[in-house]
């Protein structure tokens, strides 16, 4: 039998995809921009975000031995007060110990009586003490130093904040300004390593270029947008700060100092520093320690032993200091990696095998920059990550829009976007007339992007009782599509089944498959949607409500408590219920979530062909993360929130004017409205779900306070 003869496709003389020319337009094309962005400061919050991440992943040594931190604590101040004679017996009790250095960080510009005259004296005698000031800032002349203390033995305790509230630098030194009344021009950190090394013999200079440098070791100041930053003020002389630890030190209490519960070993020959570690204080701040654990903040002190520690470990134990390349070398290094991603995609053709490829050499690219930084320097990772996978993304347009051998027809553009699950589809036909031998089809009730939902009746069972029957039919008929279609419908069924305990959620009464086609039948629910009954526009009263919130909040947190995000909260899935007029939390969007995980699988399992995420919701009651595909439990409470106001103002959320006032919005229909539940509805539609409620039981607590009955 003569073998068929095999097609050719003649491709012309087209250049193959991976010439160098190629290659260098297409990193260029994706670099160039991404570097223009980073410039301005569109991607500092992310690599700021990574260097955090570093810290926290990097060896941790444990405390520095060479520190003890003598820690005024709550119970000390409720117990011994602050006065100048408790700190006069604490640093007369730590120079018997013979410590090499102490520093004061607390502010004794004015007197605290008793003991005044013995304090200023021990600080104008001691020449191991170092006291502080502060410099202050456009709003403040600072703080001024003890009037004793000789200006060699003074230091600022300002710390520089980045703007989101996170302390990543350290402040060596600066130009005292003529108006401050802090004279001081070295950093209090500075001043204790200075005067600790000092005793060892070690001695600093200053560079010709002006650098500080301590022995052998050279600390380069930051200048302009240096590493990841890029809209920083580096005035004054600022290096990276490199966390050693979240424990820095040894920390003992001021009663401990003062009973003799120390060992003379942690004093003699250290760095102690004395500072408020209680609450009262107001002296915290944020770290990259902070991410990690709820709330965290390190005191003032245990911030400034910090700085104190990476100048002595990068002196005594050769620890890194922090570095980051210049500008010209950055660029560089984010152009190569968009051409690395470039020649990935045009060497790799077949789909799973690029994102095997992809990922590990992401993975590595996230390597090098952490072993690099172990090694001091901080690597742009996410401007080079976002090249490597815009290069891929380039190149993947171009495959497929310009080396087909016909033209790709224009593709038709909607009037307008969706903003919805509840897309058009073509029509599916109608569900055989009996499903399961019992559910008999009476009326279609919706169509939505993924399924029907139909009114039916239950033929096995006395009375022909309604219920309602939602219907998923896949897209597709591919058998490993099927399985993960059965398998996540299974799953969302049981979770339906546990919802359908709570006595205003309708109960699931059966789910099944047929006909390659799955089912969910639920318990029909007699009554009218809240939408039917906002529709005539009357404002409803504030006690009116109170009273729908008190009825479908712990609705809510029932579901949340359960892990369940309902998603579409909105007037028309809101059914009074006609038998008692409580309201019914209907249309769980089991079957557009169920469209939505699937697609989530397969953008995980091949991301070039599968569908982009969708977006579970309705305009105008779904908040802004929810549109962006990200629900959040508070999620629901935005929407419960806009339906609150929508019956107060009879106004639909389509109606209102962006960024409205709540309780302007309010007044004009009721004239004076409780302040507190103005609050509260405002609170509940904030744009951003950390400014909101995160979750119902905190709404019903704060109700509780202002409507008790």
């Amino acid at each position: 039998m003569p073998s068929q003869p095999t097609q050719v496709i003649n491709l012309g003389k087209q250049k193959p995809l991976w010439n160098w020319p190629f290659l260098l337009v297409v990193s260029l094309a994706v670099s160039l921009p991404l570097v223009g962005v980073r410039q301005l400061g569109g991607l500092e919050r992310g690599e700021l975000n990574t260097l955090d991440q570093f810290i926290r992943w990097q060896p941790d040594p444990g405390v520095d031995p060479r520190l003890l931190v003598v820690a005024v604590t709550e119970e000390d101040i409720q117990k011994l007060g602050k006065s100048d004679q408790l700190l006069d017996k604490v640093l007369t009790k730590l120079e018997q110990d013979e410590p090499r250095v102490i520093g004061l960080d607390i502010y004794r510009d004015i007197p605290v009586e008793p003991g005044h005259i013995e304090l200023i004296t021990t600080l104008q005698t001691s020449p191991n003490l170092i006291a502080i000031c502060k410099s202050g800032d456009a709003d403040s002349t600072g703080v001024r130093p003890p009037s004793t203390v000789p200006e060699e033995r003074l230091a600022f305790s300002d710390i520089v904040v980045d703007l989101d509230g996170i302390v990543r630098r350290s402040l060596l030194s600066l130009s005292p300004d003529p108006n401050s009344k802090c004279p001081a021009s070295s950093s209090f950190s500075l001043q204790l390593a200075l005067h600790y090394l000092e005793k060892q013999g070690i001695q600093w200079q200053k560079t010709p270029n002006g650098a500080l440098e301590i022995g052998s070791v050279r600390f380069n100041p930051l200048t302009n947008n240096p590493g990841g930053y890029q809209t920083v003020d580096t005035k004054g002389y600022q290096i990276l700060l490199n966390y050693r630890s979240p424990t820095i030190a040894r920390q003992v209490s001021l009663s401990q100092v003062l009973n003799g519960q120390i060992e003379r070993r942690w004093v003699k020959d250290q760095i102690v520093l004395i500072g408020v570690t209680a609450s009262s204080g107001n002296d915290f701040f944020y770290t990259p320690y902070s991410a990690t654990q709820r709330n965290f903040r390190m005191s003032g002190v245990e911030v400034h032993a910090q700085m104190v520690s990476q100048i002595l470990s990068a002196v005594l134990d050769g620890r890194p200091v922090l570095w980051s390349w210049p500008d010209l070398v950055e660029v560089v290094w984010i152009w190569a990696w968009a051409g690395v991603g470039a020649f990935l995609f045009t060497a790799v053709r077949r789909p799973l095998l690029l994102v095997m490829t992809g990922g590990i050499t992401l993975a590595a690219l996230f390597g090098i920059c952490y072993v690099l930084f172990l090694q001091g320097g901080w690597v742009p990772f996410m401007p080079a990550a976002l090249a490597f996978i815009g290069a891929i993304a380039l190149v993947t347009f171009y495959r497929g829009y310009k080396f087909t051998g016909e033209q790709v027809p224009p593709i038709p553009i909607a009037p307008e976007p969706v903003n919805t699950i509840e897309s058009t589809v073509p029509s599916w036909p109608e569900p055989v007339s009996l499903l399961a031998g019992r559910y008999r089809n009476i009326a279609p009730l919706s169509q939505g992007g993924f399924g029907k939902t139909y009114l039916a009746k239950d033929i096995k069972r006395p009375g022909y009782p309604q219920c309602v029957v939602k219907q998923l039919q896949p897209r597709e008929n591919s058998q490993p599509y099927l399985k993960l279609v059965r398998t996540l419908f299974q799953r969302e069924a049981v979770t339906l089944e546990t919802l359908g305990e709570h006595d205003q959620i309708p109960r699931l009464l059966a789910y099944f498959e047929e006909h390659e086609e799955f089912y969910i039948v639920q318990e029909f629910i007699r009554g009218k949607a809240l939408s039917e009954v906002l529709s005539c526009g009357e404002c409803w009263s504030v006690s009116q409500v109170v009273g729908l919130l008190k009825d479908v909040l712990p609705v809510l947190d029932f579901i949340h408590q359960r892990g369940v995000i309902h998603r579409d909260l909105k007037p028309a899935n809101l059914i009074q219920r006609q038998s008692d007029g409580r309201l019914v939390l209907i249309d769980f969007g089991a079957v557009k979530l169920l469209q939505a995980r699937i697609t989530e699988q397969r953008l995980e399992s091949d991301p070039q062909n599968s569908p982009t995420t969708i977006c579970i919701g309705t305009g105008g009651y779904a908040s802004p993360e929810q549109m962006m595909g990200k629900p959040v439990y508070s999620s629901d409470l935005y929407a419960l929130g806009m339906i609150c106001i929508q019956a107060l103002s009879g106004k639909s959320p389509s109606q209102l004017s962006t960024g409205f006032n709540v309780t302007e919005l309010l007044c004009q229909e009721h004239g004076e409205v409780e302040d507190g539940f103005a609050t509260i509805l405002s609170k509940m539609t904030r744009p951003s779900p950390q400014e909101r409620f995160q979750n119902a039981q905190e709404v019903l607590q704060a109700l509780q306070m202002i409507f008790p009955h």
